[in-house]
């Protein structure tokens, strides 16, 4: 989860932020070249001060807001948790990640969960909220018995990473329609955005070396195509129903302008939104 995800989803229930944070173009931009310069511990304190500064007044909706950026950390925790868990069985030996890049690439994910997790914990801390608190226990990476093996079998642990960011990006996708129309703003945006997504390619390609539990046939891409998982299990498909998508604004981008562009490319090029009662559908069962 980052910044500009976190106020755009407090955008949507209260479509003011921005005026309290002197308009997009300088609230964003100011952050920004501040948050360039300082170390990422201390990025949660200045994200901290900004809400506060937005929502300093008794009648502010601090409620709705914090209950945004606590939904934000509950995802944040079942990724860290997830990612601990797997990194810690391959250091036991009951989970045979490659040693070098595969096992440092798992590592940095991990930390960069971590990382996400302590970030909104002090962002909601500073605007006087309560933080949601889940441990290890809090979850059942299972899927509630449909991933057994999920820290013993390597193939099985990059299947549910790779639903779990896909999913991710999906999930934020939707927020860069409000930004239309701000060239600064929608630029923070898409950087921020595609670091994101540079996770779920990287762990696509980390499955496509691996080879397993890819349908015959199935070509793991880092993008996905039309609405296939690449995943040889069906309690995954809910996390890429809606890819299929061909067209964009009412247009059919399939051999678009004379140009050759098959369904699939069409369908790459694109990743389709998910509302928030579809991610909750699709991460409840990893809940304990």
């Amino acid at each position: 989860m980052k910044i500009e995800n976190i106020i755009n989803e407090i955008e949507s229930v209260d479509p003011e932020i921005y005026q309290r944070l002197d308009g997009r173009r300088s609230a964003m931009k100011s952050f920004a070249k501040f948050s360039g310069k300082v170390a990422i511990a201390a990025l949660p304190i200045a994200f901290g001060s900004m809400l506060n500064k937005a929502y300093g007044s008794p009648s502010s909706p601090k409620d709705a807001i914090t209950d945004v950026l606590n939904f934000a950390l509950t995802l944040e925790y079942l990724e860290s948790e997830f990612y601990k868990a797997g990194y810690a069985a391959a250091m036991g030996g009951t989970l045979a990640i490659p040693a070098g890049a595969p096992l440092m690439a798992i590592q940095e994910i991990r930390d960069h969960e971590i990382a996400h997790v302590n970030f909104l914990k002090t962002a909601i801390t500073s605007l006087g909220g309560t933080p949601v608190a889940f441990t290890a226990a809090s979850f059942d990476f299972t899927a509630k018995g449909n991933f057994t093996s999920v820290f013993t079998d390597y193939a099985l642990f990059l299947a549910v990473a790779q639903t779990f960011e896909d999913t991710g990006v999906r999930a934020y996708k939707g927020q860069a329609g409000n930004l239309i129309g701000n060239h600064d703003v929608l630029t923070a945006a898409l950087n921020i955005h595609s670091v994101e997504a540079r996770h779920a390619a990287h762990i696509r390609q980390m499955r496509s070396a691996n080879g397993g539990l890819i349908p015959a046939g199935v070509t793991v891409k880092p993008w996905i195509t039309l609405n296939q998982s690449g995943i040889d299990s069906s309690a995954v498909q809910a996390s890429y129903n809606g890819e299929e998508a061909i067209a964009q604004a009412g247009v059919n981008i399939v051999n678009i302008g004379g140009f050759m562009i098959s369904a699939n490319a069409a369908s790459e090029a694109f990743d389709e939104p998910l509302t928030k009662d579809q991610v909750v559908a699709i991460v409840t069962p990893f809940f304990a």
